[in-house]
């Protein structure tokens, strides 16, 4: 689905991510783990299309995307979320679900006036298409809630209601159990799994919570240094002595046991 050959990000003279190449198979929940500053969120800007790489291709479905914009990555199905959320803070839960699919009629001022009868249905559509995803997140009881009254956990599953509301292929999910308490982390991984195992989506995962990755990934690719250190299984990634050494540490591999 995804395929990363010889990727540099350069920002003067320092390289963020320094050579790049990874291949992401469809219906693959792929993790990405590494100490901060390994070049994970800068690698994954550069997928999503904020950065233009210094050097190497991009191909997402045998396309070369290198130099496509972020909004024509996203018509494609290729979207992202944040690890700090970036929901619509005014406007209610289910109203945030609903401004994510493009080419809306509304969003044409002489359609509200000439075919308003489009307008409304297209609009009920998306609103049904939204509440069902509120039910599958379990969030219906917040939907008409302003978004930025939700908890943390709550907006990470609104992020990820988001992607279900487009024709998404592959999702970038950045750090989803950062600020995230267990009841609700323990929700969020369920419903990526459904995602992935009964609706199709292929997800690379970025994250620290070595239990979610244990859980959620296969297979884990270690980054150091900008660098892809080693991939695999978790097992073997969290016992190879190079990743002890740049990442997980003692503490980390006991409590990942």
């Amino acid at each position: 689905m995804l395929e990363l050959e010889g990727i540099v990000m350069a920002f003067g003279g320092f390289r963020a991510v320094d050579g790049v190449t990874l291949r992401v198979e469809e219906g693959q929940v792929l993790g990405l783990i590494g100490p901060n500053g390994a070049g994970k969120t800068t690698l994954f800007n550069v997928i999503a299309g904020a950065y233009t790489p210094t050097a190497g291709t991009i191909r997402f479905l045998g396309e070369d995307i290198t130099r496509l914009r972020t909004d024509e990555r996203f018509h494609k199905g290729l979207v992202r979320t944040f690890q700090i959320p970036h929901e619509f803070h005014r406007l209610s839960v289910l109203e945030n679900l609903m401004v994510v699919p493009p080419h809306q009629p509304g969003e044409n001022l002489f359609a509200n006036w000439f075919d308003w009868r489009k307008v409304r249905r297209v609009e009920e559509e998306v609103r049904q298409k939204a509440i069902e995803v509120l039910a599958f997140l379990e969030l219906t009881h917040v939907a008409n809630e302003r978004a930025g009254h939700l908890s943390g956990g709550q907006k990470k599953l609104l992020e990820l209601g988001r992607t279900m509301m487009t024709d998404a292929k592959l999702v970038l999910l950045d750090e989803p159990a950062a600020g995230v308490n267990r009841t609700l982390l323990r929700k969020l991984e369920e419903k990526i799994q459904i995602l992935n195992r009964e609706w199709g989506y292929t997800f690379i995962l970025i994250e620290h919570d070595m239990e979610m990755i244990a859980k959620l990934c296969h297979p884990v690719v270690c980054m150091a240094e900008g660098k892809v250190l080693t991939q695999g299984e978790f097992l073997d990634v969290r016992n190879d002595p190079r990743v002890l050494e740049a990442y997980l540490g003692e503490t980390v591999t006991e409590e990942a046991a």
